[in-house]
Formats: C-alpha cells, sequence, structure tokens
C-alpha cells in the first residue's frame, strides 16, 4: 500500500484538495513512493483585500518550501545542514500578510521583464512603447505592479517522486505598458532528493518582449550571520559593466583579472568593498540562447556545510549581493541590514529590448517562452 501521506488544511472557501495520476504507477514506482513521506498544507491567508493560497510542501528528506498563490512568492525555505539540522535560509517577512508592501522583492516571481530596462523604453517593428518607471527613470523587475504583486490561480499536484504547485496568470495587453496579452504557467516542484525546480511557460498573441525569473535572497547560514563569509561560483568568462543607474553599458567585459571573477570559488566578502554599491551585476555565461540547462552557481558555506546549486537554461545570471537591504526591517529577531541575503537570479540580459547585440527578449505569436531554474540543495 502506498505510504505517501498527505495532509491538507483548508482554510475558508478551500474545502477539498483533489489529486490527479496521469497514469497507472508501476511497480518500480510503487517500491520508490514506500520510502516516500510526502506532506502538504493549504492554507487560504488574506494578503491586502483578497485571499491567496499558502501552500507548505514537505518532500520527508529534511526540506521544506512555503509558497504563495499571491507573487509566487517563496516565503521559506527549509533545508538540512551537515547536521541534519532543518533551517529557513530565505529571508522574508514574518507574517504573509505582510507581502502586501513587499518593496524587497522577497522570494517572488518577476515578470513580465526581470531586472532594468533603460528609460523604461523601447522599439518594436517600428511601435515605441513606454513602460512604468519604478526605479528612478527606469524600469524594474515589471514595474508597479509586476508578477511579484498579483494573485495566481493554483492548485497542488503530486508527480511520483515530487511534490507540484502549478500556477497561471494572464497578463492583459497595455499591463504596465507591455504589448500582448501574455498567457504564463509557472511550477514549482519539490523533489524526494531536495531539489527545487521551476518552470516559467509563456505565449502571447502579440509580439512583445518577456523575461521571467524568481528573486530569493538567501541566506545558508540560516541568517546567523551575513553573507560574505559565503564562497560563491559563477561559472561565468564574462560579464556586463554598468553606469550609475546600474544599466548595462551595451559592453561585454572578460571577468579574469577583475573583482567579477568568480570562475573559482571566492568568500563574496574578500573583494566586495572594492565594488562601488556591492554586487548588482548580469554574469554572462553564454551569449545566445540555446536552450541548454547548465550548472550557472554554486554557493557554500562552511559552518553550515549547505551547498546550493543554481541550474538554468538562460544565457545569464544576475548576482545581487543584497545592497539595498537597509536594517528597516526585522524579522523573528533578525535584523536585515545590508548583505543579510543575496539573490542569484537566471535571466536574459538587463536592457536587452534597446541592445542589438545582447540576447533577444523578444516573444512573437505562435512561439513559446519557456525559461527553467533548477535549486539543488546538498552538504559537504
Amino acid at each position: 500500500m502506498n505510504k505517501i501521506t498527505t495532509t491538507a488544511y483548508l482554510l475558508g472557501l478551500l474545502t477539498c484538495l483533489s489529486w490527479s495520476c496521469s497514469a497507472p504507477k508501476t511497480e518500480e514506482s510503487k517500491m520508490i513512493q514506500e520510502t516516500i513521506n510526502f506532506k502538504v498544507k493549504v492554507q487560504e491567508v488574506p494578503i491586502g483585500d483578497k485571499k491567496a493560497k499558502l501552500f507548505h510542501l514537505d518532500n520527508g528528506n529534511g526540506m521544506e518550501v512555503e509558497i504563495s498563490s499571491f507573487g509566487g512568492i517563496i516565503s521559506k525555505l527549509i533545508v538540512p545542514d551537515k547536521n541534519g539540522k532543518s533551517e529557513n535560509i530565505v529571508l522574508g517577512y514574518e507574517n504573509i500578510a505582510d507581502y502586501d508592501n513587499n518593496d524587497y522583492y522577497f522570494g517572488a516571481a518577476i515578470g513580465r521583464f526581470g531586472n532594468r530596462i533603460s528609460k523604461g523604453r523601447f522599439e518594436l517593428d517600428g511601435s515605441s512603447y513606454q513602460l512604468a518607471t519604478n526605479d528612478g527613470a527606469n524600469h524594474l523587475h515589471g514595474g508597479l505592479t509586476g508578477f511579484n504583486r498579483v494573485f495566481w490561480d493554483a492548485e497542488y499536484l503530486e508527480g511520483e517522486e515530487s511534490m507540484i504547485i502549478k500556477m497561471s496568470y494572464t497578463s492583459p495587453d497595455g499591463e504596465e505598458g507591455y504589448p500582448g496579452n501574455l498567457k504564463t504557467t509557472l511550477t514549482f516542484e519539490l523533489t524526494s532528493d531536495n531539489k527545487l525546480l521551476l518552470e516559467f511557460v509563456s505565449e502571447t498573441d502579440q509580439a512583445t518582449i518577456v523575461n521571467l525569473t524568481h528573486h530569493g535572497y538567501f541566506n545558508l547560514s540560516a541568517m546567523k550571520e551575513n553573507i560574505l563569509g559565503h564562497q560563491l561560483t559563477i561559472y561565468a568568462p564574462k560579464y556586463t559593466p554598468v553606469d550609475a543607474e546600474l544599466i548595462p553599458t551595451g559592453e561585454l567585459k572578460t571577468v579574469a583579472g577583475t573583482l567579477f571573477d568568480f570562475t573559482s570559488p571566492y568568500l563574496i566578502g574578500a573583494r566586495i568593498g572594492e565594488v562601488p554599491g556591492g554586487y548588482d551585476h548580469n554574469f554572462v555565461i553564454k551569449e545566445a540562447h540555446s536552450g541548454d540547462l547548465v550548472k550557472m552557481a554554486e554557493l557554500y558555506h562552511e559552518s553550515s556545510g549547505r551547498v546550493m546549486e543554481v541550474h538554468a537554461d538562460s544565457p545569464a545570471v544576475q548576482f545581487y549581493s543584497g545592497n539595498f537591504l537597509d536594517g528597516k526591517l526585522t524579522v523573528n529577531g533578525v535584523n536585515y541590514e545590508q548583505y543579510m541575503g543575496l539573490c542569484l537570479e537566471p535571466q536574459t540580459f538587463p536592457n536587452a529590448p534597446n541592445e542589438p547585440s545582447f540576447p533577444s527578449a523578444r516573444l512573437n505569436p505562435g512561439e513559446k517562452y519557456s525559461h527553467k531554474i533548477e535549486l539543488h540543495f546538498g552538504v559537504r
């Protein structure tokens, strides 16, 4: 008999969970599932004047994740250390309701365009578009009401060796200034071997631009210290220098011999004082879209032994060292001062619509945008 146990606590309008299996389970899959003890808790929680679904997934192997249908937000990510102690390793608010004012983009899905677009302007097929400007004179992370601030439709599904949350949202033509009705699905999958897999898939009815990612702030010490003592490797031979407004200059520069060379493991704090404002830069893994899933980065914290690998199929990854964390927020006794968390955001290059030499962010009707991100957790 299958020993997977599923516990669902439904508040408000949620009265049941429906489970679906696409095909009969084989004897092999039954044997695998005999060793798995998945648990899911689903709640309805108020955010602003609406309610969101809050999913708490436990894979029975020391890893748990809490995901909200508001903003596609990962509000908790609990993983074991080298001694088997499981702790939360992402920054976030103490109460789910507080994400209504998530100015830091803690744990959020980002769209329609992650990172910055200069002056919020771009041209497509001879037409000019003006997006919302929410980062000085520039457009950042989808604008005033990006994907991080919308309510997604969401459901729980169960795979043979994984737990799945599937979300969907349709961004209407003209939202935040973008052309086209953009239909997006976002899938979170927690596996039995401590991997968190994300996939964005989008389609449009009009030529548009798309660059979707996820904005988790990681701290493998479980916030016992800041991230300056974390060891980081980024498998990027080049990066894109930026101007004073953090807009890429259009140049691709080799990292060798610079403060941006993380091709070998480096302590984040070793050189950050020499980088004006800290790290907030696009690291070039490949110079064109290839669709290949590759290992982009590895983060290691010696005291806990925790290791996080970032795999993705996008051409680049943004390394942000938490420069704008300002100490105004204290959560569970931890003050979120500068460098308390870091982000590794797989992406297309920032300002790509205005740089013809950058990989294109264009999506046409009849095409499908797909972006896969994998976070692999372990210890050493």
